[in-house]
C-alpha cells in the first residue's frame, strides 16, 4: 500500500531512504562530469584507435552493467555487433559469478567491464582470458580494486569509477541509480573516440544538463502535483506497470524502468516495444489483471483486504506524434478496455539526452515507489 503522504513529507523520505538512493539519483548529473574527468585523465581523450573493433563485448554484474549494455547496444546500432556476457555458472571461489568469452571472441574484439564492485573472481579471470586471446581490454571499476590492477597487468585500460566520497564505505550506495552513469559515461567516450557512436565531450556535458534539471523537477522537495517522479510512483500504487515503449532510446530506458522497478522498489513489471506490445501484452488487459476482472467487486467487502493489482500502461516515447507511431493505437486498446494509461515524453534534444531524460525520470518514480510503499 503506498502512503502518499509521505512522497510531500521531504524529511520523512530522507528518514526512510537509508541507501541514499534519492541523493544518488539527483547526483546523476554531477556523476557524468566527473566521470567525464575521469576519463579524460585516464588518456581516452587522447587515444587514435587504428580502426574499429570487429565485435564489442560488454560485462558485469547487476542492473547497471546490463543498462550499460543495452544502452551501448542501442546507440552502436548497426555498427558494430554488441554483445552482452552474462554470468554462465559460479567461479572456483565460493558464491563468486562466472564469466568466459565467446569461442570466436580474439585479437580484432574489444571487451568492455563496467561493475561498481571490482573485486569480482569471475571478472578478474575474465579479463586473463581476454588477455589470452589478445582481445583488448577497458574497464571502468572503482579505483585501486583487484580487477583494476588485473587489467592494468594485461596492458588494459582501467578507469575509476566516478564515487562520492560519501559512498566509500557504503557498498548499497553503489547501486543507486547514479551508478548507471558512472559506468556508461567513460564507456561512451571511448566508443566515440573509435567513431562507433557520436558522444563527445560537449554532448556529454549537454547529458549531465539534463539530468540535473529533472533532479530539479522531480526532487524530494516538489510536491507530488507538479512532480513527473512522484506523480508516477502515485500512478503505480496497486498497479503491474506494462511498460510500452516508442523510439530507440525510448525502448532502453523502458527496460531500465522494469528492472529499476524491481531492484528498487520490489515491484514487477513488464516491458515491451511498440507495435509488438500490443499483442504481447494485450491479454493482460482483458484476463484476471484487467480493470473490471473482479465482478464482486461493487459488493465486497475491502476493508480487510489489499486492494487488487490490476495492469496500468506506462507509455515512454522520444519521439513526436506522427503518422506512422503506435501511440494513438496503444492508447486505443488500453482505453477500450478500461485500463489507465501514464505518458512519458521528454523535451526536444539530442538521442542521449532524451534518453538520459526518460531514464533520469522513471529511476526517480522507481525509488519514491520503494520508499512509500508499506506493507500491507
Amino acid at each position: 500500500m503506498l502512503d502518499e503522504s509521505l512522497l510531500d513529507a521531504p524529511e520523512d523520505l530522507a528518514r526512510a531512504d537509508r541507501r541514499g538512493l534519492l541523493r544518488g539519483a539527483a547526483e546523476a548529473g554531477a556523476r557524468v562530469r566527473t566521470a567525464l574527468r575521469h576519463a579524460t585523465e585516464s588518456g581516452i581523450a587522447e587515444l587514435q584507435p587504428d580502426g574499429r573493433p570487429r565485435a564489442l563485448m560488454i560485462a558485469g554484474p547487476g542492473t547497471a552493467a546490463a543498462g550499460v549494455a543495452d544502452l551501448l547496444g542501442m546507440l552502436v546500432g548497426a555498427g558494430c555487433p554488441v554483445t552482452r556476457l552474462g554470468p554462465t555458472g559460479v567461479a572456483p571461489v565460493a558464491g563468486a559469478l562466472r564469466w568466459a568469452l565467446p569461442g570466436w571472441a580474439g585479437p580484432v574484439d574489444l571487451l568492455l567491464v563496467a561493475t561498481p564492485d571490482g573485486s569480482e573472481p569471475g571478472l578478474e579471470l575474465l579479463v586473463e582470458q581476454a588477455y589470452r586471446r589478445g582481445s583488448t581490454v577497458v574497464a571502468v571499476c572503482p579505483d585501486g580494486s583487484p580487477l583494476a590492477e588485473a587489467v592494468e597487468g594485461v596492458h588494459g585500460l582501467a578507469v575509476p569509477m566516478a564515487i562520492a566520497p560519501y559512498e566509500q564505505d557504503e557498498p548499497d550506495a553503489a547501486s543507486a541509480p547514479g551508478a548507471l552513469w558512472a559506468l556508461l559515461t567513460p564507456l561512451l567516450m571511448l566508443l566515440d573516440r573509435t567513431g562507433l557512436l557520436a558522444a563527445p565531450p560537449e554532448t556529454l556535458q549537454k547529458v549531465a544538463d539534463r539530468l540535473d534539471r529533472v533532479a530539479e523537477r522531480c526532487g524530494p522537495a516538489i510536491e507530488t502535483y507538479s512532480n513527473p517522479a512522484k506523480t508516477l510512483a502515485a500512478e503505480l500504487a496497486d498497479a503491474l506497470p506494462l511498460i510500452w515503449t516508442e523510439g530507440p532510446s525510448a525502448g532502453p530506458a523502458g527496460r531500465r524502468f522494469a528492472a529499476a522497478l524491481a531492484e528498487l522498489a520490489g515491484r514487477p513489471a513488464l516491458a515491451a516495444e511498440l507495435p509488438e506490445a500490443l499483442p504481447a501484452h494485450g491479454a493482460l488487459l482483458v484476463g484476471a489483471l484487467a480493470a473490471g476482472a473482479d465482478p464482486d467487486d461493487f459488493f465486497r467487502d475491502r476493508v480487510e483486504e489489499p486492494q487488487a493489482m490490476h495492469a496500468r500502461v506506462v507509455l515512454l516515447r522520444d519521439r513526436p506524434t506522427d503518422n506512422l507511431s503506435a501511440a494513438p493505437a496503444a492508447r486505443e486498446l488500453a482505453l477500450g478496455h478500461d485500463t489507465a494509461i501514464s505518458e512519458l515524453e521528454p523535451e526536444d534534444g539530442g538521442e542521449l539526452e532524451t534518453m538520459a531524460e526518460l531514464i533520469a525520470i522513471t529511476d526517480f518514480a522507481a525509488v519514491y515507489l520503494g520508499l512509500a510503499t508499506r506493507p500491507s
